[in-house]
């Protein structure tokens, strides 16, 4: 690119050192051991951003942005928190890999970015040019009918790109549409194979609650409801609203992906867990790699979760966030997707800018919960309601987590509770992702107006488990991290800023304080 803005410059910043960016923090409590984990960074897969309006007075080769610039789709960012229970075996596994199998499910389901221009917007720019608004068609549209060409079935049939006069425009924009579907449906047929193999897999490991279930964003021939991008489609067909954009129809949602490979990574640790011997103390104490040649392991899933069985799990909230430019999430002017996938009861939270209210994206997927009470009533014998008053299934406080192998028959899957939200530029300040050791303890207001008198993320997080530690009377792990969003210098303006909670946090440090209070 020739005289590039400053909006398009591309900075590479690194993120977990970043203080004034992202933050992160942890303590294990009164715990022996720290059983949580958490993730942050870039992860390889196409942006699903929401691609802003094109003018038609705009320059494709000038200000080419997103799929078409030069250095390609702006980075995916990624964040992870994972609160393991019966060791972290699991939670260790979802920090290491996890994201791996998003990037795997990505290229398996031929994920599309959402920004590159679809073929039918080359011919506007071709009208426009005959009219004189424009230039001449950009290079990046060539070279996509070239690929449109080279992919197309029939090769007797020639596509050259849109010319002055428009005389051939029509049936150019017709033969790039039919190419175009076809790769469409080629990607979703082999989405449906993968989906069904991944059922039937599950169905034949463990049965029980997998041989109905029906994961949401999975296409309606493998048993689900509908891909994420059609069922939009018929949503808006029957309320009587016009149609989508084809941006927001066609192909597979990042949805589906997220679904998938949540799914996969519980069904691979599963069933590595299953292989193991528990009953042969000498081949569990073994080391891990014994049998590995050149690195390459010689049993499918036996170096996943340790040398011994582990029966234990993990609840894990993710967020993926991409913009529609280079321009990074935090700029105050820039928009931003967010999708978060969730399971279990960990948390993510957004402080919105112009109310400092919590705007809570994820639920805790507990017993008393009542969608899920009626998704797991059906298998589960019974609920328990222990000690605390707190209701358990099979001595678990959550319905869906990865691991527990014992309780996967009943229903307690990986199946993720998925959230898109489109952010506005500088609607949103900050995005907190705490454990179950916070979130326990404090609620979801008292979380943010803590963070919003740090001056850094890092700050932020460190005072949020220092001060549920200290208020705690469980001394659970705690695990937090903080994320700058646009309206981060703005984060105490909205409502009454941090002193809305804060009556309520001196009476919590005034309790934690009171030695009589511990002895009750």
């Amino acid at each position: 690119m020739v005289g590039a803005s400053r909006d398009m410059t591309v900075v590479r910043i690194p993120l977990k050192s970043a203080k004034h960016h992202f933050g992160a923090s942890w303590s294990r409590g009164q715990r022996p051991y720290n059983e949580d984990a958490y993730q942050a960074g870039t992860i390889e897969m196409p942006a699903f951003a929401r691609r802003r309006p094109l003018s038609l007075q705009r320059n494709p080769r000038r200000d080419a942005v997103g799929g078409d610039s030069a250095s390609g789709d702006p980075q995916v960012f990624y964040f992870g928190v994972f609160d393991g229970h019966g060791g972290s075996e699991c939670s260790e596994f979802l920090r290491e890999n996890l994201h791996k199998y998003i990037e795997d499910g990505a290229r398996e389901f031929g994920l599309r970015s959402t920004l590159q221009r679809r073929k039918g917007e080359i011919t506007m720019f071709g009208q426009s040019s005959r009219d004189g608004n424009a230039e001449s068609v950009s290079q990046a549209d060539k070279q996509a009918l070239r690929d449109v060409e080279v992919q197309g079935h029939d090769s007797a049939t020639k596509i050259d790109p849109p010319t002055k006069n428009g005389d051939s425009e029509p049936a150019q924009a017709e033969t790039v549409k039919s190419d175009e579907s076809k790769l469409q449906e080629a990607d979703v047929r082999k989405a449906e194979e993968l989906e069904r193999m991944i059922m039937k897999q599950w169905k034949e490991l463990v049965g029980g609650y997998f041989r109905r279930f029906k994961p949401e964003f999975f296409s309606l021939s493998a048993g689900g409801m509908g891909h994420f991008l059609e069922r939009e489609a018929v949503a808006s067909k029957q309320l009587d609203k016009p149609p989508p954009k084809d941006e927001e129809m066609d192909g597979i949602g990042v949805e589906t992906v997220l679904e998938y490979a949540f799914l996969k990574a519980d069904y691979e640790f599963v069933y590595a867990q299953v292989n193991k011997d528990a009953s042969d103390n000498v081949r569990s104490d073994a080391a891990i790699n014994q049998h590995e040649v050149l690195g390459k392991p010689s049993g499918y899933g036996q170096h996943i979760g340790g040398p011994k069985r582990f029966k234990g799990g993990s609840t894990c909230s993710v967020a993926l966030i991409s913009t529609p430019t280079p321009m990074p999430y935090w700029h105050p002017a820039s928009p931003a997707t967010l999708v978060t996938s969730h399971v279990g009861d960990t948390r993510i939270l957004l402080c919105e800018t112009a109310t400092g209210q919590a705007v809570p994206t994820t639920s805790n997927h507990h017993p008393n919960h009542p969608k899920e009470a009626e998704r797991m009533r059906r298998y589960a014998a019974t609920f328990v309601t222990d000690s605390f008053g707190e209701e358990r299934v099979a001595g678990l406080a959550n319905t869906r987590s990865f691991g527990d192998m014992a309780s996967k028959r009943i229903g307690v899957s990986a199946e993720p509770e998925i959230t898109r939200i489109e952010m506005a530029p500088a609607q949103y300040a900050f995005m907190a992702l705490v454990s179950d050791g916070i979130s326990g303890t404090l609620g979801d207001q008292e979380i943010v107006d803590i963070v919003k008198e740090a001056k850094t993320p890092e700050q932020g997080a460190k005072d949020v488990v220092s001060f549920a530690t200290e208020v705690s009377s469980e001394g659970d792990n705690a695990t937090c991290m903080v994320v700058r969003m646009g309206g981060w210098e703005r984060r105490s303006e909205g409502g009454v800023g941090s002193l809305g909670t804060k009556e309520m946090r001196d009476w919590r440090k005034q309790e934690a304080l009171d030695p009589r209070t511990r002895l009750r």
